[in-house]
């Protein structure tokens, strides 16, 4: 199994970043690689089961369902319903916490998933790990500190 990580300080009040953060709904809103999203069948973006559809820039799509969600830890999960990543098992977690000394908030991003080619014959393994921790999770991270902060 491979596992993706990215973690960031956001320069602001965890309740500000969870707002944002904590919308399954809301990626759209302020991820620079998501270009539109919903929530399939009108369900409430807080509500376990909720499947989210993701129009990436490059213009596929990216389908995945709530499947832990916790507003008192400020953490949710989801799995990857379906995607153009070469990938199954998709799990992933968002998770932000105070950092009570300096009142900004810690943010971390993972995922551990199956990749559906063979890792040492194909270079799509690293590259699957940068896609996610690069240009997923960090540029995500990035841009929810820049909206948070505004």
């Amino acid at each position: 199994m491979a596992q993706s990580y990215s973690s960031a300080l956001v320069q602001v009040p965890v309740d500000r970043v969870w707002r944002v953060f904590g919308d399954f709904a809301a990626l759209a809103d302020w991820h620079p690689a998501i270009t539109a999203g919903e929530i399939e069948q009108g369900s409430s973006p807080f509500a376990v089961g909720a499947v989210r559809k993701l129009r990436l820039a490059d213009g596929s799509t990216v389908r995945e369902r709530l499947v832990a969600f916790d507003s008192f830890r400020r953490s949710y999960g989801y799995e990857m319903l379906e995607g153009p990543f070469p990938v199954r098992n998709y799990r992933a977690t968002v998770r932000v916490a105070p950092v009570t000394d300096t009142g900004v908030t810690f943010a971390e991003w993972s995922a551990c998933y199956d990749i559906t080619t063979d890792p040492e014959t194909d270079h799509r393994a690293a590259d699957l790990d940068r896609v996610f921790r690069e240009d997923v999770f960090a540029t995500g991270l990035a841009a929810l500190g820049r909206i948070c902060a505004e």
